[in-house]
């Protein structure tokens, strides 16, 4: 046998983030969890597992204001709500993204309109956000896909300029900085997901985070339906729903935030491993980050250039597969606007609202406005990736993409 044939052979098991061999759960989380369990209060408005939550990760981002809540969907739903929409108003963001950070400005009424991305990171630019800006414009999403930060000095310029405030969907980036400086706390308000495959969990949970006192009071009482609790005489104020995240969770997320710091260490040092051993293979890409940007791998992504990889991404994953390693081409099948909600607007009923607010050029999603986003899903690799992944997960990563690079490329 070949070594190429017995290396295609070999598989090693890696560590998953869906289970106990990619997570950091331990004696830590049982021990917030007893604490809360022996109190009999698992509701956030009377105990204080999530306030000592909210506090502490307040303190990590150098923010004001962390407001838990349910999910990273809620947390996006906070954010914008906070911000008020009128229906009809616009908001400016990321084709390549989880549905749940786009339901929820249509819930409020309001319209997403896509900007073209980078395709050698999949972040949206000042340059591709400037190009959608209309009149109707009430804000900018940014998401920091994968942990690598959009550039945010230029989109926050852009931004003041035009007196629109910044979400940042940092559900894939904890303690990435850009310009020395976190993301979470460039725009108005900061969204984190706590979901299982994040970098720290509760399973499912979510953190919104701001300077703003107005806006935080906004989210708080978004998360409660809008009840003032401690107010003078409480009312419902506003439309608003239940984002509470209970006590149990926020247990684990106090001890999981204890982590964070040395999960995100590792996870840097494996994918400066693995990217020195891809160095110089023809037609792969490894990360991209600007110097002045710290890239936490949410995952680890590879751009597959088929010119040079007979097959492009999805040969060189389909390879990778037969050896064990959970690869996915493409990242999304493809851009949330061609998800139906989006390209047959399905909505409310049949009334199709809020799309029936819409100028024309705000849900115009023809191909050919989009080249960054088409050509970045058909390059892309994304490989599995945590924080107890080790040195020999990292190379035996590395030797997959070598000998499937080989072998296609003998293949010509």
């Amino acid at each position: 046998m070949t070594q190429r044939a017995m290396l295609e052979e070999a598989v090693i098991t890696l560590p998953s983030d869906q289970d106990a061999s990619g997570r950091s759960f331990g004696r830590e989380e049982i021990e917030e969890l007893i604490k809360v369990v022996e109190s009999g209060t698992l509701t956030c408005t009377k105990g204080t597992a999530c306030a000592t939550l909210e506090k502490q990760f307040a303190e990590l981002l150098g923010a004001k204001y962390a407001i838990a809540c349910a999910s990273g969907s809620a947390a996006v739903h906070c954010a914008v709500a906070a911000i008020d929409p009128e229906p009809g108003d616009e908001i400016i963001t990321t084709p390549i993204t989880d549905m749940g950070a786009l339901a929820p400005i249509l819930y409020q009424g309001a319209i997403p309109v896509f900007a073209d991305v980078d395709p050698y990171t999949g972040n949206v630019t000042a340059e591709t956000i400037a190009r959608r800006l209309s009149p109707r414009t009430k804000a900018i999403v940014v998401t920091h896909l994968f942990g690598n930060p959009c550039d945010m000095g230029p989109i926050t310029d852009l931004a003041l300029k035009h007196g629109l405030p910044v979400l940042e969907d940092c559900a894939q980036a904890y303690l990435a900085r850009q310009g020395g400086k976190l993301v979470g706390v460039h725009g108005a308000i900061g969204c984190f997901s706590l979901q299982q495959g994040k970098h720290i969990t509760t399973g499912e949970g979510g953190i919104c985070v701001t300077n703003d006192p107005d806006l935080a009071r906004r989210i708080r009482l978004f998360v409660n339906k809008a009840w003032g609790y401690g107010d003078p005489n409480p009312d419902h104020y506003f439309l608003a729903l239940n984002y509470r995240l209970t006590e149990l969770q926020g247990a684990v997320a106090v001890a999981q935030l204890g982590k964070l710091r040395p999960g995100v260490d590792h996870r840097r040092r494996m994918a400066d491993r693995l990217s020195g051993q891809l160095q110089g293979l023809a037609g792969i890409e490894t990360p991209r980050h600007a110097a002045d940007a710290e890239h936490v791998y949410w995952r680890y992504c590879l751009w597959v250039d088929e010119n040079e990889v007979p097959g492009g991404s999805p040969a060189l994953g389909a390879g990778m597969k037969r050896q064990g390693i959970a690869t996915a081409p493409r990242y999304i099948q493809k851009p949330a606007f061609q998800c139906q909600v989006f390209s047959e607007q399905r909505t409310f009923g049949t009334s199709r609202y809020p799309f029936t607010l819409a100028r024309p050029e705000a849900i115009d999603y023809t191909p050919a406005l989009f080249p960054g986003v088409f050509q970045c899903l058909h390059d892309i690799l994304v490989l599995p990736w945590n924080e107890r992944f080790t040195e020999e997960h990292a190379d035996f990563i590395a030797a997959s993409v070598r000998a499937q690079h080989a072998r296609l490329r003998g293949a010509r």
